[in-house]
């Protein structure tokens, strides 16, 4: 979890000083606000929160191997996002959205930091991308996805 705190706190960081009005700002028709970009991730993490609870109570063990999730941050493959995990198209503000990552983020922190170990390697969920990962792997996924959406908040910072 510390890896993923300390990606949370720079994607913190890069929308600093930034106007509510400059991070719900369309830059382009069929790309996301800098706002939607975090929208995006707080509800990534919410699912994953909620899947992983799911799969400690109620999933199957199986063994399965770890696959490459580091790609995750190799922004040249674009991968489509799940219905449920795309933002609205509402304005938000920055206060707004930094109360739901920090819930988003207590709730994972404290499924992580009270599961048994053993659970997380035996048990598993299907990524869409890598198909098969134990809930252990799930784990350092959440900070590899926002360090790969970083890159795309720093992108969409210099188009403003």
């Amino acid at each position: 979890m510390e890896a993923n705190n300390k990606i949370r706190e720079e994607v913190l960081q890069a929308v600093m000083g930034l106007s509510d009005e400059g991070l719900n700002v369309k830059l382009e028709e069929g790309k996301w606000t800098i706002m939607q970009v975090l929208e995006h991730l707080y509800l990534t993490e919410r699912t994953i929160t909620n899947m992983i609870s799911h799969q400690l109570v109620n999933g199957g063990s199986k063994k399965v191997s770890d696959k490459p999730i580091e790609l995750t941050v190799v922004r040249t493959t674009k991968a489509q996002s799940p219905s449920f995990m795309v933002p609205s198209e509402d304005f938000m503000t920055l206060e707004e959205m930094k109360n739901k990552l920090s819930k988003s983020r207590e709730a994972f922190s404290n499924v992580v930091n009270t599961a048994d170990p053993t659970l997380l390697e035996q048990r598993s969920y299907v990524h869409p991308v890598f198909g098969e990962l134990s809930l252990k792997q799930w784990i350092p996924f959440v900070g590899l996805h926002e360090k790969r959406h970083l890159a795309q908040i720093e992108e969409l910072k210099s188009g403003l």
